[in-house]
């Protein structure tokens, strides 16, 4: 079952309570399902479930900020993450859910990091989601700007951390040094460091096992093939 459908049927037995609980229970009608988890894969499916409820909430929040919801918005949200046809309709209705309801985005991203933890990895994927639905419509307006560091800070990253992310998806998206977080002027071993370190944090597999669900690891391909891109412009800029 996908996590949609998991999601769908309200996720019984694995008592996500709190702002994203309450979505599902008003997505779900409170009925429950059927699905059976083992005590171990307990919290890592809880972390599957709550990361695509929030990342749900705190898209469709974002994108009332400026005062409108467009379509090229709805759309960049799709491009990014698997969600089966028969799914669609109730997944839209979980927008509009989340949407309209009067929960705050920060309950979100706080219960979020009460599960995952501060500046988690996952995070970093979810920022760049968040980001790229906002720049959909051609452009970061300055509400936007504004949601998307108030809800970085939530999630634990600092100042330092944001202005990071914006560059990696905003202005400089290719720049080889922004995506290792190095300067330009890093030692040759000492960025060959940064990328193994890089892809181990990015890589699918690990990503996964750190609770992001299945549906949305093609921004981690993503984010890999971004990571060796750049590696390989710095490597073959220095002759080596």
């Amino acid at each position: 079952m996908s996590i949609w459908g998991i999601i769908i049927g309200g996720t019984a037995g694995l008592a996500i309570g709190g702002p994203i609980g309450g979505l599902i229970g008003a997505l779900a009608g409170h009925a429950i399902d059927t699905i059976r988890v083992s005590h171990d894969d307990h919290l890592h499916l809880r972390q599957n479930v709550a990361y695509s409820v929030a990342l749900i909430a705190l898209s469709a929040k974002m994108a009332k900020s400026d005062g409108k919801v467009t379509l090229d918005e709805v759309l960049a949200f799709r491009e990014k993450v698997d969600i089966p046809e028969a799914d669609v309709a109730k997944v839209g209705k979980l927008w509009d859910l989340a949407r309209q309801t009067p929960t705050g985005f920060e309950a979100y991203a706080r219960q979020l990091r009460q599960l995952f933890g501060a500046r988690a990895t996952v995070f970093e994927h979810l920022m760049g989601l968040l980001f790229h639905i906002a720049n959909a419509d051609g452009a970061v307006t300055d509400k936007e700007d504004e949601y998307l560091y108030y809800v970085a800070l939530e999630l634990g990253f600092d100042d330092k951390d944001f202005q990071r992310l914006k560059q990696l998806h905003g202005n400089y998206p290719d720049n080889p040094y922004q995506v290792l977080n190095i300067s330009p002027d890093t030692d040759m071993d000492k960025v060959r460091q940064a990328w193994i370190s890089l892809m181990r944090k990015h890589h699918p597999d690990q990503l996964q096992a750190d609770g992001l669900p299945a549906e949305f690891i093609r921004s981690a391909t993503e984010k890999v093939a971004q990571i060796n891109t750049a590696y390989e412009s710095i490597r073959q800029s220095r002759e080596i």
